[in-house]
């Protein structure tokens, strides 16, 4: 049986989009996955039945730390991969399997790993617009097409940890509830403005349902100021860790959320979720499931993808009403699935 090593991303929405790689090295043959990730991405990869453990790294994101990699590396040579998959395009990522004397590593050429990388590929981005593409591509022969289709994620939820949840964080079983997901790790360019969201859970809540925004701890100030004097719009950022929004969002009925990790959770539970996007692009990092309903003025100067607008206006976001996003929400009721032209080759 081939043992493959999976040197993962540092994103939340990467992780996310990794599954499908791993569920296409599962259908080529007989093999064990593992994964040496960031230790927050440990409860993500708990929840692909792919992936057999995860090996958390030692270093941040940023970080270089040679001699930590060598000494990572010389402790990994004990489990005898065959194979090593790197994902990101750093150089330093690929230390670890060249110390661990790992036969086959594959990754695309990025910052000139020559030699670290005996199994060198050359990314075209005409033919791999989409991240995950390039991820599946990995787990190929080089210059072998992509099996079509691919699979998309889908992660498991834990039933047990949903009950407790619900009655640690006070919230009612007799609402359907819609998931906020507000923030966005990357910057203010990709993040709807809370009145907006604050607007629309008033709308949802006239209609009857509650609303739960998730986060991190950094996101709890923008999300009370959407909760504010609303009982029906709980807080939840910075309550839950990252399996317990795995759960919590397998239990909502719908989400809205901006171009994020948590927006590619949702797609992979098959929530149906509308997304809104400002300077960056879902033909780069759609959301992997038919039931989503994208948002997006693209406006002449998008995507830009830039941190902060450099015109100073994020007319992007800004435009994009409440009523927009509403609409948006009930035609995903009535309809099942509003499905954007996503291509899966």
């Amino acid at each position: 049986m081939r043992k493959i090593l999976v040197i993962g991303p540092s994103w939340v929405g990467d992780m996310v989009m990794a599954q499908s790689l791993f569920m296409v090295l599962k259908q080529a043959g007989e093999c064990t996955i593992d994964v040496l990730a960031p230790g927050w991405s440990l409860p993500i990869l708990e929840r692909m039945p792919e992936v057999r453990k995860g090996l958390v790294m030692p270093l941040g994101h940023g970080q270089f730390g040679l001699g930590a990699r060598w000494r990572l590396g010389r402790e990994l040579a004990a489990a005898g991969y065959d194979q090593a998959i790197l994902l990101p395009n750093s150089l330093k990522s690929a230390l670890v399997p060249f110390f661990a004397g790992i036969g086959q590593r594959t990754g695309f050429r990025g910052e000139m790993r020559y030699g670290l990388v005996n199994d060198l590929r050359i990314l075209d981005e005409t033919a791999l617009p989409m991240t995950v593409q390039r991820f599946v591509a990995l787990g190929q022969a080089d210059g072998m097409p992509l099996p079509t289709p691919f699979p998309w994620p889908h992660l498991l939820a834990d039933t047990g940890n949903q009950a407790t949840l619900r009655g640690r964080l006070g919230l009612a079983e007799d609402r359907p509830a819609i998931a906020f997901m507000p923030g966005a790790e990357y910057g203010p360019a990709k993040q709807w403005p809370l009145p907006h969201y604050a607007a629309l859970a008033d709308e949802l809540v006239e209609r009857g349902y509650q609303v739960w925004i998730l986060g991190a701890q950094k996101d709890h100030a923008a999300a009370a100021e959407i909760a504010a004097d609303r009982p029906q719009v709980h807080n939840l950022a910075g309550r839950t860790q990252l399996g317990d929004a795995v759960d919590l969002l397998a239990l909502a009925d719908a989400a809205v959320t901006n171009d994020s990790g948590l927006m590619h959770v949702a797609a992979a539970l098959d929530l149906p979720l509308v997304a809104i996007y400002g300077s960056s692009s879902p033909e780069h990092t759609p959301p992997l499931s038919k039931r989503v309903a994208i948002t997006s003025l693209r406006l002449e100067c998008a995507p830009c993808f830039k941190r902060v607008c450099p015109l100073g206006h994020t007319r992007c976001l800004q435009d994009i009403a409440p009523g927009q996003v509403l609409a948006a929400l009930d035609c995903l009721g009535a309809a099942g699935r509003i499905i954007m032209p996503i291509t899966q080759a």
